[in-house]
């Protein structure tokens, strides 16, 4: 389990900065890591922290020899405290971690036994977000052999991923420091998914818990400066013209960006909540970039408000896109069980959804692209395609927040008056679910996938499962009200029955009786 007699297996690198108690769910996590005594190490470098940070970190490695402790100068941003900690490791493989953040059990053992047994020099272990978004997409399956090309691996461009430590010195491959800061994280990982020669996904294990602080105390969780932001952004598309990669990893790169960093900043919410002349100085930024740097083939392979968001973007429609963007709040998704049913340790679950815009269901024109409040919405000369629209089934134990695709069956119908409508059947084995680990407490979700949205919708179904591999228990309040509402009835009805009948009787008796 190491890589020589006194060599770990995995150092965990983790950069820290006035993180306090924050760092005690990572802390209290190694423990349950699955590797023997000197398997691993922890190395916290600290980046120049004020308060109790230092002093505990020096307690931590007072009291366990697999932790070391850097005291660094302040930096300002976690590239500088990566870098020195990947500097002093000795395992043979690199797990970049966060002080809020925290592994699940048995995280690095599974991630290392994966890259060991399919000789990787990136694995990428299954995220559970907590006030958070993290990819979806990616965690829909194990995968073996993922390239750009044919998965989802730029979904997650963050570091927090085992590295072979061979890999990165092999190419030089360190977080880039000074300015721009913004995105270096992406920065690397264009570099080492061009670079890798192969790249798992540890899809069927929760193995990092990927936290946003409710002080929102996370170091770049503060609002960026959309001149640095986009600098580095451009960085970033500097490193994968420089590699020269095959289109189809160029163009999920480039897509990736579009989306992610770049329109979903100009949409809905996002674009609402932010001071308006910071959303200006974003979409200026943006128009420049979709124009100059971003291959044609990129806008017009995003969903349908992608592309219109771009189109109003390039051509500075700020009024137009704040009025999208006002429409767009009120998108949600609505969904309803249609049956269910349990045989054994099986449950099958029939969904119908759609989307609504307020009151009203979001229609849809011939070519099925969403009827929009804004005039001259679709750029000239782009055929746009709104394929791909389904509706999945999730599953998520509510104790952890681990989620799981559930296989569906899928039709999508549209209606003559623009309405369209997702059907699915998703069916899930609770003795196989997560190898088997399915003792919990289980919501059950929709999520709808359309044009542009990827929307979740709470269905009324909760499952228990009492024990691993037991049984699935459901309830249904649809079913619980209609028997409440059946036992009132009754109780009504004999209660109504036992007043006319001693109605009857009293009316009954003769007069003489009755004084």
């Amino acid at each position: 389990m190491s890589g020589g007699t006194d060599r770990p297996a995995v150092s965990v690198v983790v950069p820290t900065y006035n993180c306090g108690a924050h760092l005690d769910p990572l802390v209290a996590s190694l423990s349950r890591q699955g590797l023997p005594p000197g398997g691993y190490e922890v190395i916290f470098a600290d980046d120049g922290s004020t308060d109790d940070t230092p002093r505990r970190l020096d307690e931590l490695a007072a009291a366990d020899p697999q932790v070391r402790v850097l005291h660094l100068e302040h930096s300002g941003w976690p590239s500088h405290p990566r870098n020195q900690g990947l500097e002093q490791a000795r395992g043979e493989y690199v797990f970049f971690a966060d002080d809020d953040d925290w592994f699940g059990d048995e995280a690095l053992a599974r991630l290392h036994a994966c890259a060991h047994d399919h000789d990787a020099d990136i694995v990428i272990g299954r995220m559970i977000g907590h006030r958070r978004g993290v990819p979806r997409e990616l965690f829909r399956e194990n995968r073996f052999d993922a390239t750009l090309a044919n998965a989802p691996l730029a979904d997650s461009m963050t570091c927090h991923k085992l590295f072979r430590r061979s890999f990165l010195d092999r190419h030089g491959l360190r977080f880039p420091e000074g300015r721009p800061r913004r995105l270096e994280d992406h920065r690397l990982m264009a570099a080492a998914y061009l670079l890798a020669e192969r790249v798992c996904v540890l899809a069927d294990h929760p193995c990092y818990h990927h936290a946003r602080r409710e002080d929102a105390g996370n170091v770049t969780a503060t609002r960026m400066d959309p001149a640095e932001y986009y600098a580095a952004l451009r960085k970033a598309l500097d490193i994968v013209d420089a590699h020269r990669p095959p289109a189809a990893a160029r163009l999920r790169l480039h897509r990736r960006w579009l989306r992610k960093e770049m329109l979903n900043r100009l949409r809905g919410q996002a674009l609402l909540s932010a001071p308006e002349h910071w959303v200006e100085q974003v979409a200026d930024e943006v128009g420049q970039l979709v124009k100059e740097r971003v291959a044609p083939d990129a806008v017009a392979g995003v969903p349908p408000m992608y592309q219109v968001i771009a189109h109003l973007a390039a051509q500075g429609r700020m009024a137009d896109l704040r009025r999208l963007a006002e429409w767009e709040v009120s998108v949600r998704a609505h969904a309803a069980v249609d049956r269910w049913q349990v045989e054994g340790r099986t449950l099958t679950v029939a969904v119908s959804a759609h989307l609504r815009a307020g009151d009203e269901p979001l229609r849809f024109d011939e070519r099925g692209l969403p009827v929009l409040p804004v005039a001259e919405a679709t750029p000239d000369g782009v055929v746009m395609r709104a394929g791909g629209a389904r509706t999945d089934v999730v599953i998520r134990r509510r104790e952890t927040r681990e989620e799981f695709f559930l296989p569906v069956d899928a039709t999508t119908e549209p209606a003559a008056d623009g309405q369209v409508c997702h059907r699915s059947t998703a069916t899930v084995d609770f003795a196989a679910l997560d190898g088997g680990r399915a003792r919990g407490t289980w919501e059950v979700r929709a999520r709808v996938i359309q044009a542009g949205w990827a929307l979740d919708a709470n269905l009324p179904l909760v499952v228990r499962c009492a024990a691993d591999g037991g049984p699935p228990r459901v309830e249904d309040p649809r079913r619980l009200r209609a028997r409440i509402r059946r036992a009132v009835r009754r109780i009504r009805d004999r209660t109504l029955g036992r007043t006319a009948r001693a109605g009857s009787r009293s009316h009954d008796r003769p007069a003489a009786a009755r004084r």
